[in-house]
């Protein structure tokens, strides 16, 4: 397992320019990975709604033949997670406490893959990335999702300025 020394715990090894819709496939496979850890709120799902946007549902569905997914929240409410990781036909765990690596380690012993093979896709430094860093996973930073850009352009959810 490769950890990254101390000052370097909140420095993601990928930073997409962007929503979550803007991380491709092929860049997770040049990370030779082959497991995805995501963040729901606000990196799939804005924090106040239940319900996954259509484009991030079909976005993940690309992902699924390449990789195994897992939702990993810190979000205590368990009926939302579970309603968001059934919507999705996805494995979900609710109240993770980011940046503990607990959660994480359940998720990666899950799917049956090495640290090295697994990434960690979110929106926050000092939980998402730092859980990653700590436990030895690739790590992703994207843009938060907005819900008044949802509503008001699905497509504008690909820009990177948002």
């Amino acid at each position: 397992m490769v950890r990254k020394p101390w000052f370097k715990l909140l420095q993601p090894d990928v930073v997409v320019a962007g929503t979550v819709l803007r991380l491709r496939a092929e860049d997770l496979l040049a990370w030779q990975v082959r497991g995805v850890i995501f963040d729901v709120d606000d990196t799939l799902v804005p924090i106040r709604q239940a319900e996954v946007d259509p484009a991030v549902a079909a976005w993940l569905e690309q992902l699924r033949p390449h990789f195994q997914i897992w939702l990993v929240s810190n979000n205590l409410n368990r009926n939302r997670i579970r309603q968001i990781g059934e919507s999705l036909n996805l494995p979900s765990i609710h109240g993770a406490g980011k940046p503990s690596r607990r959660a994480l380690r359940r998720a990666v012993a899950q799917m049956n893959l090495p640290v090295e093979a697994v990434a960690i896709v979110g929106d926050r430094l000092w939980t998402d990335i730092l859980a990653g860093n700590r436990l030895g996973l690739v790590t992703v930073l994207v843009n938060s999702l907005l819900p008044k850009t949802l509503k008001k352009s699905p497509a504008a959810i690909l820009d990177p300025r948002v």
